[in-house]
């Protein structure tokens, strides 16, 4: 079975996509995190915001020719075993990130979740693409992109002065690091599902259809030994998660094959950070590491991505 061919996007708008999912990444963390803190149980909010995003999802496939042709497409690959069953696991990698956001990022601030979730995905996006794993097959590690990544990892070393350590537990700091690691292998994981059937749409379901079955699963057990969270909350915005989930991976699986997945990772951070700033700053956190640091933080995580973009070229001899 033949991939269908991609047509190219040019670089600036490739990462300027990128950008615009870090952005919906920065918001629907604050938005999971806040239902979650109202609820009360970070595991049911999350199933909540993967279950409305795989409602939306389910429509659109069933209104959409692309969703119908895509769908198809699947069915037709697994059962020929041209998409092999690893293919199908993006979502518990949305799963964690979801479940992450709903636990620790109303105590934590939207900064110090997407700083964690820097350092995996910069980590990971850099051996994912060395050992050729993305839809973009083998992107070289180059002198620019290692420097790049190295200045996220920098930004996260700043996020975390100021005594956060001190007043942040280890595991709300480990987790988000768990989720970057995850999301790298996300989206070079639904950037090759994406190629299979031919559409972004059905990559995305298949992310939501899992990730929603793994989380349900969570909820009940976790529902079991601490009993059923209290009356739900009323304002509409709360339940905007899954939404924002399905536009953003939408994206994200669509643009992987024009970018790598570093850079694609590396675009994403800029978008997290300076929302995350922005929402810490009119929404601050306990746990925050203050304006200054912040600030200082998004500036150097930008820094990354124009280093990492940077043509160096060998000196003529």
């Amino acid at each position: 079975m033949t991939a269908p061919t991609t047509p190219r996007v040019p670089a600036g708008v490739a990462l300027g996509g990128a950008v615009l999912v870090g952005v919906l990444t920065a918001l629907q963390a604050r938005i999971n995190g806040q239902l979650g803190l109202r609820i009360g149980d970070g595991f049911v909010a999350a199933v909540i915001s993967f279950g409305s995003g795989l409602l939306v999802l389910a429509v659109l496939s069933a209104l959409l020719p692309a969703g119908r042709r895509g769908f198809g497409a699947l069915v037709s690959g697994v059962r020929a075993r041209t998409i092999p069953w690893w293919m199908l696991g993006g979502g518990l990698a949305g799963a964690l990130t979801v479940a992450t956001q709903g636990l620790a990022v109303a105590v934590i601030g939207v900064s110090l979740f997407t700083v964690g979730v820097v350092a995996g995905q910069t980590l990971n996006g850099l051996v994912l693409d060395r050992i050729g794993y993305g839809p973009a097959g083998v992107v070289a590690v180059t002198m620019p992109r290692v420097a790049g990544g190295a200045l996220a990892l920098v930004a996260v070393g700043i996020s975390l002065q100021g005594g956060v350590l001190e007043r942040v537990p280890v595991w709300m700091l480990v987790l988000p690091f768990l989720a970057g690691v995850g999301i790298a292998w996300q989206q070079a994981t639904n950037g090759r599902l994406r190629q299979r059937v031919g559409t972004p749409l059905t990559a995305t379901f298949v992310n939501f259809l899992g990730g929603t079955v793994v989380l349900a699963v969570a909820a009940v057990v976790h529902v079991a030994f601490v009993g059923v969270p209290p009356a739900l909350p009323t304002e509409a915005w709360l339940y905007l998660g899954g939404v924002v989930g399905v536009i953003y991976i939408f994206l994200s699986a669509a643009l992987v094959a024009h970018t790598g997945v570093l850079l694609l990772g590396l675009g994403v951070v800029v978008g997290q950070l300076a929302t995350a700033f922005t929402l810490d700053a009119f929404w601050p956190a306990d746990a925050g590491p203050g304006w200054g640091t912040e600030l200082l933080m998004v500036a150097v995580a930008a820094s990354s991505v124009v280093v990492a973009l940077a043509p160096w070229r060998r000196r003529r001899t």
